[in-house]
């Protein structure tokens, strides 16, 4: 063999190598980001979970337009994760939590699944449902802040990742002032999931206020962060906790 040959030889050696490596390292860093995806929304591969949504007013049984939106979004996450998803109506979701992964979307006047969950897993966030005054309709009550609604311009969404029952499986909720809303808090999270649990863990809970700026002009797509009210959200009034 002589030296041309050999060079020749050598090159398309290093050359399968350097590939191999970077292909071995591709597909580890792949499957690193697919595991803490699915460690933080608890979707392991072929696993099951529940998209719980509300019907629309007058309607047999039909989803609101931005709610179909939300769930789409949802659907993609699922998807990556290797996970199935059941899309089940509030009013037919009679069981518990934590044996499964849950996205519940709605606010709580359309969804009484939502409704339950702020009862029993954020004491401390109060949705004003009464249309007298009208100006405060669909307010959120947040600890000792109030956050109204003016539609079109300002809107709020509560997005929560709780973790609560025996299973350990997480209960995500979308709980918008409006129903397009719900879909910028879906948004929201595909697009910063993998930041969220960097900051708060594969396990840990949260409960974020995001604020949509402007949905008549710009949808769903631009929300802002407005604050991190677990605590405020997870304690309860002391009037509540005194009786």
């Amino acid at each position: 063999m002589n030296e041309d040959l050999r060079n020749v030889v050598l090159g398309v050696l290093a050359t399968g190598v350097s590939a191999t490596l970077g292909w071995l390292t591709r597909t580890y860093l792949w499957r690193r980001r697919l595991h803490r995806k699915q460690a933080f929304f608890g979707l392991p591969g072929g696993s099951e979970c529940l998209l719980v949504v509300h019907r629309d007013a007058g309607s047999d049984g039909a989803v609101r337009r931005f709610d179909v939106f939300a769930l789409l979004e949802l659907s993609a996450l699922i998807k990556d994760c290797g996970a199935h998803a059941q899309i089940i109506q509030h009013d037919l979701a009679h069981q518990g939590f934590g044996d499964r992964t849950e996205f519940c979307v709605g606010g709580p006047t359309a969804n009484r699944r939502m409704a339950a969950h702020l009862t029993s897993l954020l004491p401390g966030v109060k949705v004003t449902i009464d249309r007298d005054p009208q100006a405060d309709r669909c307010s959120f009550v947040i600890g000792t802040e109030q956050y109204l609604m003016d539609p079109g311009a300002t809107e709020y969404v509560i997005l929560a990742r709780l973790t609560a029952g025996e299973g350990g499986r997480p209960v995500f909720l979308f709980c918008g002032q409006r129903a397009i809303d719900n879909q910028a808090g879906t948004r929201y999270l595909a697009r910063h999931h993998e930041k969220l649990a960097r900051k708060y863990g594969a396990t840990g809970s949260f409960v974020l206020l995001l604020k949509v700026v402007n949905s008549q002009a710009y949808g769903p797509d631009v929300v802002e962060l407005v604050a991190d009210v677990t605590r405020e959200a997870r304690t309860a009034p002391v009037a509540a906790a005194a009786t």
